[in-house]
């Protein structure tokens, strides 16, 4: 028989709340505890019976409503802050406040003076009291913060320990209580545990107990934040939003755009909104600055665009020999700039605003092109945040990442990456070689791409809205024979467009078939850029670019003018360039080996002067040591 059918004519009806709400009131006959967890500072959409305007209530104001009219005479609330009180709405008349102290004292003679904080052993009593009472008045306890009651799950000091020893065995021992009218059927004094997490309070206290009843609250879905979009859209005078297409228009995005924050969130931003003077179409914003915590976005500034177009001349100067890579990175570059990164989808997305995959082979410019994309887009290469992938081969590894969970050691320092976008959102975030990364680790990105935000160790949500996200891989350079050897997959002189289809032909098995993830594999999409081998004509201006840099380094450093004599320049690039199988990363290694280390046991030893010209005329080598020659 259903809740409804155990009321008599004339009572009051039920209230239309959340399903969590519903499953509270239904079970109330044959539960005589409750655990409620999850989102419980949140705000609560009510939709009236009668089909009038919804209304906003909180965890306790809800359910007081729910118990109310279930013929409960009075709700008490316990925190560790205020004690114990009789809680009811701000909107109760000075009657009710009166019948409900007045029951509450009949109940519980014993009851404390409101905001008194009593002890372990004085709950225990009231407990007791409540849940056999010695008169047919029906009442209830919310022990608000109940994740705080102990100083852990598994730690408790004995007193924390008989405590809830006490709850458990009471739970078993409660009895319902009927009453003459309204719901009829017998129910119980329920004690409701609020808690953070459904694991914060002892696992044996639940595990096993039928009396107990664990219900989750989640966040709200697209349809209350709808529903709460539209009774917020009245603080910018708006009363018909059918007959307002702007206005509908904006409080559908304003409800897209909020995915993953809480109906209370929503009623914060839309303060913030008016505190600030935005209107409603400019509730994304506020959106931003309520998750981000910063009004202005370097993706909306208005000299973007130039220097994104600038970055088609100075981009490939500083990324040599990679056309293609460099122009499909700033097509999605030109894409994030103009709001257009997810824009095939129905409805706004709080996803990246950029997501590069750069693959290809070692030393080419992936990583070079990642710190030119930080430094073009937010004017400043420190924005740029590398994770070295092969540190996180192991599952426990991904706590660095986000942080340990609590009871564990780091969890008060947070993860690495979440702290790192919490200060600064406007980042560029390199992740190299992520195919070394445990699959349990990657399975972190998967929230990260598709709504665009992670919660770390501590249960704090982190955005990544305004970053770009950039992973980098050398999967398909190498395949494994006959015989697990490894053996060249792609090689130098090879066209361009077969290296890309085998390197993605690669990413692909690797994702699908050896990692299970096609999902991840989804969520990167067609942003797979491919990097060339480094040709001769790039491999030549790489030396020039980096032997210049060194003559510079040299006037820096030591004030003396370098040159270097055409036919030593001409022997230095040979063996400079001679393996493109090593990129740009190899030449600079090559350089250092033939050229800077003697350069500098030759400065050393004639020791110049300040202001004084050398020029190197020639390279000498004897067995495995290199000389120059100086003039």
């Amino acid at each position: 028989m259903s809740a409804e059918g155990t009321r008599a004519p004339g009572s009051v009806p039920p209230i239309a709340g959340p399903p969590f709400i519903r499953e509270f009131e239904a079970t109330l006959p044959v539960h005589s505890q409750f655990v409620l967890w999850g989102n419980r500072h949140d705000s609560f959409l009510v939709r009236e019976p009668d089909g009038a305007r919804p209304r906003l209530l909180s965890l306790p104001d809800l359910l007081w409503e729910t118990l109310r009219t279930s013929g409960y005479a009075c709700l008490l609330v316990h925190d560790p802050v205020d004690g114990l009180r009789v809680h009811l709405p701000a909107t109760a008349t000075a009657e009710e406040t009166e019948q409900a102290e007045a029951a509450a004292a009949r109940l519980l003679p014993r009851l404390p003076r409101p905001g008194t904080l009593p002890s372990l052993e004085t709950l225990r009593t009231l407990m007791a009291e409540l849940a056999r009472p010695a008169l047919r008045i029906r009442a209830a306890l919310a022990l608000d913060d109940a994740s705080r009651i102990a100083r852990g799950a598994t730690e408790m000091e004995p007193n924390e320990r008989d405590f809830f020893r006490f709850c458990a065995r009471l739970s078993r021992l409660a009895v319902p209580v009927g009453a003459p009218d309204g719901r009829t059927t017998p129910l119980y004094n329920p004690v409701i545990w609020l808690a953070d997490r459904e694991g914060d309070l002892p696992a044996w206290l639940t595990s096993g107990n039928d009396q107990i009843r664990s219900i989750g609250l989640p966040v709200p879905d697209l349809g209350d934040r709808q529903t709460t979009a539209h009774l917020l859209m009245k603080l910018f005078g708006v009363t018909d939003l059918d007959a307002d297409g702007r206005a509908a228009e904006a409080c559908d995005a304003f409800a897209a755009q909020t995915d993953g924050l809480t109906l209370q969130a929503m009623i914060e931003v839309t303060r913030l909104a008016r505190d600030r003077g935005l209107t409603m179409t400019e509730l994304p914003d506020a959106i931003r600055v309520y998750k981000l915590g910063v009004m202005d976005n370097p993706w909306k500034r208005e000299y973007l665009r130039k220097r994104v177009t600038d970055g088609q001349h100075s981009i490939p100067r500083r990324v040599v020999g990679q056309p293609q890579a460099v122009t499909k990175t700033l097509d999605i570059l030109k894409r994030a700039a103009l709001g257009l990164s997810g824009a095939q989808q129905s409805r706004s997305s709080a996803r990246p605003r950029g997501v590069l995959f750069f693959a290809g082979p070692t030393g080419v410019g992936k990583t070079e092109l990642a710190k030119a994309v930080s430094s073009l887009i937010f004017a400043d290469e420190s924005a740029y945040l590398r994770f070295d992938m092969s540190e996180f081969s192991s599952e426990h590894a991904g706590d660095r990442l986000i942080g340990a969970p609590p009871g564990y050691v780091g969890f008060e320092a947070g993860g690495e990456l979440t702290n790192a976008v919490r200060r600064q959102p406007f980042r560029v975030i390199l992740f190299d070689e992520i195919e070394k990364a445990h699959p349990r680790i990657l399975d972190k990105f998967l929230q990260i791409l598709e709504d665009g935000r992670l919660t770390d160790g501590r249960g704090s949500t982190v955005h990544f809205s305004e970053s770009v996200l950039v992973f980098t891989s050398n999967l398909g350079m190498s395949v494994e024979d006959g015989g697990g050897r490894l053996v060249p997959h792609v090689h130098p002189g090879m066209p361009y467009e077969e290296i890309e289809e085998r390197v993605k032909a690669a990413i692909s098995d690797h994702f699908t078939r050896v990692l299970g993830r096609p999902e991840l594999l989804n969520r990167f999409g067609d942003n797979i850029v491919v990097f060339d081998f480094i040709g001769p004509e790039a491999a030549a201006r790489i030396f020039d670019l980096q032997l210049d840099n060194i003559v510079s380094r040299v006037h820096e450093e030591q004030g003396i003018v370098l040159d270097v004599a055409p036919e030593a320049r001409a022997a230095l690039r040979k063996r400079c360039t001679g393996n493109p199988h090593m990129g740009g990363r190899g030449i600079g290694t090559a350089l250092e080996s033939q050229f800077v280390n003697p350069l500098a046991r030759a400065l050393f030893d004639r020791d110049p002067a300040a202001g004084a010209h050398v020029r190197v005329t020639g390279l000498r080598r004897e067995g495995d040591i290199v000389s120059v020659e100086l003039a």
